[in-house]
């Protein structure tokens, strides 16, 4: 069939399309707190004052008979909150000065389970649940104030959570309510000379030629006034590699800081204009005694052992600089607190003292360049320490399906050990990968998948849930070897209890109904056509897809177990009644995750299911048998449609079924 192509092709083009006229990957509208919530969040009995701040930490202040009573951040402006459906995740953290958490407050998600299997009470009571949490105590003792991630909605809750954290600590850290925290020395993004100036990461001043002239006029000899500059000085922490790799280049970086010692920071001083910040007094005397680093009461002087010269910035932006100097700051300067870098020009007077002239420029290491005071375990580590068990029977499952498959040869030649073995394995899917585990792919995580990929794809979002992670993990690999049946046909649950399902029927004579195969194969459009719809309509309305993803019953029957409303049961009801006559029925038609996994079908690198000459034109078991009608007339197997069951292994195996076997054996007699 040539549909699969055109499928691929649609969703190429639709997507554009579809984020051009939606809403879907724009950032959301900013929610400014009005007075009433800002009172219900700080729990102030008056209606504060807000004040809006944005100097690199957007928020704002809240006020109330002249005093400050609290500080608002939204997760989403301050740390960039992205939920598991790849959407803007906005929540409001207040915080109260003695730097506790306040409240919270969810302005706007888009997450699946929280918008259709869990109830509004729920998703307020958890974030309500941060309220009083204190960011100044020691972790070990603030820990036990969290809320617990809500069970079946374990991703969606810990993203909420990280979010609040994250930026509790980055708003209380920036306006002064906690320790400044250590420098984050991991986090590399590309910047310009214009970015890293805007970002607050370089202090800069200057004194014109004009300005010193006049400031040194007494001086025996005179500066003359003019154009330019006298001195212009730059200075900054160049500890994240977001400044100083990129100031510097990767190779000039890494040896700059690769000569730190534990817990050095490196300051880089630069200048231009006529007067030098360095000089050339410090290669005899070994200090820098034209410059000073000031930081509150600590004054002190650079020295030649802690300087490195650098020749010149890796920025093509970069204004031309006539001096580069890095210092390696002592211990007792805090890089995260500001700093003063003072250089003083120095004249001999015509008459009477030495005449001065000092030029300050202060730098602030940029919040977002600071990490976490607290030395935190993140979220998905505590949760993978938390789910040991399930993560290990999750292995075990995996290691187990891929024996099976790479021995298919041998097992296929004993149809009883296959039988047993096949459904050992679904019931083992159902009532412990599923029922157990909640291991259930869906769709939803296919279009959460996407949309991250477009709006900053970020591993931790999808390390919060162990067992999904290490299926999905494991099912993208096995679509190269295999392709969607290593999923389809042995780890879907809900797949697995329509096959059980229908076996217990044949057993009990229930009459199975053969579908034609020119209706067969037309059919097979719904669940592709609804796989583009949902993805297509997940660029224009997340809430309108999440609603159309319901035509999966995984959530129902799987997620929930069975504990939903009537017209939730009924559909299930209906789709497992209709398995019983066809097999896999929902498999075959509807299953928008199938059809998913089936695109990337194609790039199956190997074809481990055999076939025989004979296969299609002097028998057709195999097609009568299949488990999906995956064989067409000729003998032919659609792997897009195929879900590794191996019944058409063990048939041409199995000297009592195969007719070309049947007759060799007569030949040979």
């Amino acid at each position: 069939m040539r549909l699969f192509p055109a499928l691929c092709l649609i969703l190429t083009l639709i997507a554009p399309v579809a984020r051009a006229g939606g809403d879907a990957v724009a950032a959301p509208d900013r929610h400014d707190p009005t007075p009433a919530e800002a009172a219900a969040l700080l729990g102030s009995a008056t209606l504060p004052a807000l004040r809006r701040i944005d100097d690199g930490l957007p928020g704002w202040e809240a006020t109330a008979d002249g005093r400050v009573i609290g500080q608002i951040g939204s997760t989403w402006e301050i740390a960039g909150s992205v939920g598991y459906s790849g959407r803007p995740l906005d929540v409001l953290v207040a915080l109260a000065p003695d730097a506790r958490i306040a409240g919270a407050l969810l302005v706007q998600h888009n997450e699946p389970v929280l918008t259709l299997g869990i109830s509004d009470a729920d998703i307020a009571a958890y974030v309500d649940g941060f309220r009083g949490y204190d960011l100044a105590a020691p972790a070990a003792s603030a820990e036990p104030g969290l809320p617990d991630v809500i069970s079946r909605a374990t991703v969606s809750t810990g993203v909420i959570r990280d979010g609040i954290l994250r930026t509790a600590r980055t708003l209380a850290m920036g306006r002064g309510l906690i320790a400044g925290g250590r420098v984050n020395r991991l986090d590399y993004t590309a910047a310009g000379w214009g970015d890293l100036i805007a970002m607050g990461a370089l202090g800069e001043s200057a004194i014109p030629m004009t300005e010193a002239a006049a400031a040194l006029s007494g001086a025996k000899v005179p500066l003359s006034p003019g154009k330019g500059d006298f001195l212009h000085l730059w200075a900054g922490i160049i500890d994240p590699p977001a400044i100083g790799q990129n100031l510097l280049g990767q190779a000039e970086f890494t040896r700059a800081t690769g000569a730190l010692g534990a817990g050095d920071a490196a300051l880089i001083v630069m200048s231009s204009g006529l007067y030098s910040h360095r000089g050339t007094d410090w290669t005899r005397s070994g200090v820098f005694d034209r410059l000073v680093i000031r930081q509150g009461d600590t004054v002190w002087q650079p020295t030649a052992d802690r300087y490195r010269m650098v020749k010149r910035l890796a920025l093509k932006d970069a204004p031309a600089i006539k001096e580069i100097s890095l210092f390696a700051l002592p211990a007792a300067i805090d890089p995260t607190r500001p700093i003063r870098v003072e250089v003083t020009a120095t004249r001999a007077a015509a008459s009477g003292p030495d005449l001065h002239l000092t030029l300050m420029a202060e730098t602030t290491l940029p919040v977002r360049f600071r990490a976490d005071p607290v030395a935190e375990v993140p979220l998905w580590q505590q949760i993978w320490q938390q789910k040991r068990l399930a993560a290990a029977v999750v292995i075990v499952m995996l290691t187990a399906l891929t024996v099976i498959l790479f021995a298919q040869d041998w097992i296929t030649r004993r149809p009883r050990l296959w039988r047993a073995g096949r459904l050992t394995f679904l019931a083992t899917s159902f009532m412990v990968l599923g029922m157990g585990l909640n291991g259930q792919l869906s769709v939803v995580q296919v279009v959460a998948f996407l949309h991250s990929l477009l709006n900053g794809f970020r591993w931790e979002t999808f390390l919060i849930e162990p067992v999904i992670f290490l299926l999905w993990g494991f099912v993208a690999l096995g679509l190269l070897f295999w392709g969607r049946g290593v999923y389809c046909g042995w780890l879907c649950p809900f797949g697995a209890l329509q096959e059980l399902t229908n076996a217990a029927a044949q057993r009990l004579g229930v009459r199975q109904i053969a579908v034609p195969q020119a209706l067969h194969e037309r059919l097979w459009a719904i669940k592709y056509t609804l796989f583009v719809g949902i993805v297509a309509l997940s660029f224009y309305s997340m809430h309108d897809a999440l609603l159309m993803a319901e035509v999966e019953p995984f959530k129902t029957a799987i997620s929930l177990r069975f504990v939903r409303a009537w017209p939730f049961l009924l559909f299930v009801a209906v789709l497992l009644g209709a398995g019983l006559f066809i097999e896999r029925f929902y498999c075959r038609y509807l299953c928008p995750l199938g059809a998913g996994l089936a695109i990337p079908a194609k790039l199956k690198i190997f074809d481990w299911l055999k076939r025989r000459p004979q296969c299609g034109r002097e028998c057709r078991m195999c097609e009568t048998k299949c488990t999906v009608g995956a064989i067409d007339a000729i003998g032919r197997i659609n792997p897009n449609e195929c879900v590794l069951c191996l019944r058409c292994q063990v048939i041409m195996n199995d000297g009592t079924q195969c007719p070309v076997l049947k007759r060799r054996a007569r030949a040979g007699d």
